[in-house]
This record gives structure tokens, sequence and C-alpha cells, in this order.
């Protein structure tokens, strides 16, 4: 794989690397997977994983508030895990990557090629190149010209990747791959499409992670993204509603929703109106990928996030879109070490689909 080679730890397609740890830094909470091979071919063992909670405003949108906080939530994971591993894989927000596809003329020298990347780049990124981290992947020869090269450029702002790997480096781990999270999320999506009928071939899949205040629309076609968008919503309405109703803390009423406990109120009162909203914004994005592309149909819709086990969310979406929709998990076809708790991982799995993408990156072979 060719890539430029000035200063580049943004590196969403590294070759096969040493053994590491998918980490995914949400608003809410840190999450660590970590993955070995199977004696069956392509196939893996879920050896450790864990999910240890970030105090609130921790991150926002994305960007690290609390340096120390983020280290030491990360450090409490990783001492969790129980591993020996310390590689590490992170990844970046979407809002906080820019990503272009451009061509260039096929045939050129390395060193030709990074500077074409270069001089491109300038035309694309609203930032001096040397605030940014900045790398490339030739993905091959263009559709519709074998003269050219279609190349995606990615390029972030240097803080954002820097406070990632300082929070890890204070925590004693280190940054070996950084990716971008709908990157790391595909990839973990072929671990579920292998779960669909026939693999989903030629189907449009709408891939649904509904964070703590984010959910990410993706529509994904023979694992490719053909439509991504952004929708402010999430679980931290939710735990704000419980809050509100039950006169509970932050924490208290974060812990409740994940543990149960709260009132018989709940349900009518809180949890049904926060799931039909949350079907309302759904069927909303449905309709925006509908008539902005050429396509006019989802086969599919596999929900993820730590909102996708919300009791009866992919039963209410499968009725109000006539959509066969499922709530995902990565893991369903792999081998469950001794360690793993196989009921708590089916609760947790939704939600681990970044860090399980980022834990497969250690046997990418691109």
């Amino acid at each position: 794989m060719l890539k430029v080679n000035f200063d580049i730890p943004l590196d969403f397609l590294w070759a096969k690397t040493p053994p590491l740890i998918g980490v995914d830094i949400s608003a809410s909470s840190i999450k660590m997977v970590e993955l070995s091979e199977s004696s069956r071919k392509g196939g893996y063992i879920i050896e450790r994983y864990v999910i240890e909670l970030l105090p609130k405003d921790a991150l926002t949108d994305g960007n690290i508030n609390n340096l120390e906080a983020v280290s030491e939530c990360m450090q409490r994971a990783w001492k969790r895990m129980g591993t020996r591993i310390r590689n590490i894989g992170l990844a970046l927000p979407a809002a906080a990557v820019i990503t272009k596809t451009i061509y260039l003329p096929a045939g050129l020298r390395e060193e030709d090629l990074e500077f074409q990347v270069e001089s491109e780049a300038n035309q694309y990124i609203p930032f001096a190149l040397e605030e940014v981290n900045l790398d490339f992947q030739v993905m091959g020869p263009a559709p519709e010209n074998p003269e050219e090269l279609e190349v995606l450029l990615a390029a972030s702002r240097k803080a954002n990747v820097e406070d990632r790997v300082a929070a890890a480096e204070i925590s004693g781990l280190k940054v070996v791959v950084m990716d971008v999270e709908p990157y790391a999320a595909e990839l973990a999506f072929e671990q579920i499409r292998d779960q669909l009928p026939d693999g989903a071939v030629d189907k449009c899949v709408a891939l649904i992670d509904i964070g703590a205040n984010v959910m990410n629309f993706n529509v994904l076609r023979n694992g490719q993204s053909v439509y991504s968008r952004d929708q402010q919503v999430g679980g931290e309405q939710l735990t704000q509603q419980i809050q509100s109703v039950f006169g509970l803390s932050a924490e208290e009423a974060e812990s409740a929703k994940r543990n149960g406990g709260l009132p018989d109120n709940y349900e009518s009162d809180v949890l049904s109106p926060f799931r039909e909203n949350l079907v309302t914004e759904i069927a909303r994005a449905m309709q925006f990928f509908f008539t902005t592309t050429q396509y006019h149909e989802v086969d599919y819709i596999v929900l993820a996030g730590g909102c996708a086990s919300l009791p009866g969310l992919d039963d209410a979406v499968a009725t109000r879109t006539q959509v066969s929709t499922m709530v995902a998990n990565p893991f369903a076809l792999m081998t469950l070490s001794s360690r793993i708790k196989a009921r708590q991982l089916q609760a947790d799995a939704p939600s681990l689909i970044i860090a399980c993408g980022l834990a497969m990156r250690r046997f990418d072979p691109s």
C-alpha cells in the first residue's frame, strides 16, 4: 500500500499489525475488545472485553475536554481487561475527519504520488497542512478511466489525534492504529453481513449506530458505504428524562438505565415516548436517503450503539419501516473464550461494534 510519509499517525488501513486492543472512546464510556484468530479459516475468538463509564462531559462533540478523566478511565478499563497487550487501535469521529476521493494519473512513482496528494489536499482542507495529520490510500484504477487512480484522502487536525494519543500514553498504552469510526464499524459489519440471507449481496443495509448524543445512519451495499448522515439524537436524552422524572443524579440515572430497578411507570412515561422518538428519527433518516440518492429501498436494518438493546426498539423499527430489523452482534459467529459470559456479551454487543472493528485491524491485510 502506498501512503504519504509526512507525519501521519492517522492511518485507517494499515498492514497487518502486532497484537492490539480495539478501544472506542465514546461520549459515555470507553469500550475495549481483544480478539485472536481461531483455527477456523477466517474465524475469530473474542478473548476479552470491557466497558468503563466515563465521567459526564469528559467528551463533547467527540473532543476530549478532560484529558485526566479519559486517561484514568482508559487505565481502569485496561486493568479490568487483565491483558498484557498495550498496543491499541483508536478512532476519530467522522465529524473530525475530512475525506475526499481524488483521481490522479496512473503510473506515478511513489514520491510523485505523495507530492500530487499533498497538492490536491491543499484544495480540500481548510487548514494549513502543518496543522493536520494526512493519510491516503490508493483504491485502484478509476472506475471510468483506467488511466487514472482512485485515491481516498483523509485528514484531521493534529489536536484531534494528539489528544487521543496523549490519553493513551498517560495510561501506559501505545497507539499503533488511528482509524475513523464509520470505517471501523464497517469492518465489524462484515461479521454481521454473514448473518444476513445470502450475505446481503446487492442489498442495501442500514447500519444505524445510536450513541449517547448522535445517531449515525450509514447505508452499506456489498460492504461499501453509499450514504451516511448524522442526526442529533441519542441515549443521553433518555438519561436526562430519567433524571427529570425520577429525581436522580446523572450517575444514578445512567446506572438505572443500564441495570434496571426503575419504578413501574418508567416504561409508559419515559421509555415508550423516547423509543417512539427514535423510531421517528430513523424513519426520517430513511426518507432523506430515498430522496437524496438513486436508491428507493432498504432491505435490512441493523441497530447498533448503546440504545440498540432498548426493549422493543427493534420490533418498533420493523413495524414502522416494514423492513427486517436486527440488533447488531458482530460476535455471533465468533468463538467465545472461557472469560466471556455469553448472556452479558449479547446485551453489550451492539455498543461494541466500533471497538470490535478496531480490534479486527490486527488481521487486516490491506
